[in-house]
């Protein structure tokens, strides 16, 4: 079985509220690709990249990329800052080695791209969690409650033969009230 190769692309200008925003648009995409498995760490990587350029750069204009080959998923996080501050946050990196089977960044024309990868076969995606079964229809049906039913001779209607709960009141406490029980008609 081949996989279909998809590719993302998402410009963003960042902000601390951005993040979460952008966190759960890619999410939603590579979930919608099937790649459940690969939500956390791709997102938690891209989150990291972002909140740097977020305290760092001065061009908050980035774009964010993804490009799944079937088992491969390739993420690129652009800015156009040339160079990485004079003060680099190394844990920044750290935290992107620990989360990808491999990483890296260069200069471009307009500014500098870090990206990442994530190993993941179609054999390896998250498995579906069963869901329960659906009640059957006698499960989810309720019996119907007692209703008075008025009695109907030929086309004249009488009164009901049962009164409603006004005639019990008239008779006072204590006083039971015939009533007529109204169930399915048995099936077949």
């Amino acid at each position: 079985m081949n996989a279909v190769p998809c590719y993302y692309h998402l410009d963003v200008e960042v902000s601390s509220e951005r993040v979460g925003q952008v966190r759960r648009i890619l999410a939603a995409h590579l979930r919608y690709w099937k790649l459940d498995i690969l939500v956390e760490p791709v997102c938690r990587g891209v989150e990291v990249l972002l909140h740097t350029i977020d305290e760092h750069s001065t061009d908050k204009n980035t774009t964010v990329e993804m490009w799944w080959n079937g088992q491969h998923l390739i993420t690129a996080v652009s800015d156009h800052e040339r160079e990485l501050p004079g003060h680099a946050p190394q844990g920044c990196f750290a935290e992107i080695a620990a989360l990808s089977d491999g990483w890296g960044g260069c200069a471009t024309a307009t500014g500098k791209i870090i990206w990442f990868s994530r190993r993941a076969r179609l054999g390896e995606r998250a498995p579906l969690v069963p869901a329960g079964p659906a009640p059957t229809i006698r499960e989810a049906l309720e019996m119907p409650r007692e209703e008075p039913v008025p009695a109907y001779a030929g086309s004249a209607l009488r009164e009901p033969l049962v009164a409603a709960a006004p005639a019990a009141r008239a008779g006072g406490p204590g006083v039971s009230v015939p009533r007529r029980i109204v169930r399915p008609a048995p099936a077949g």
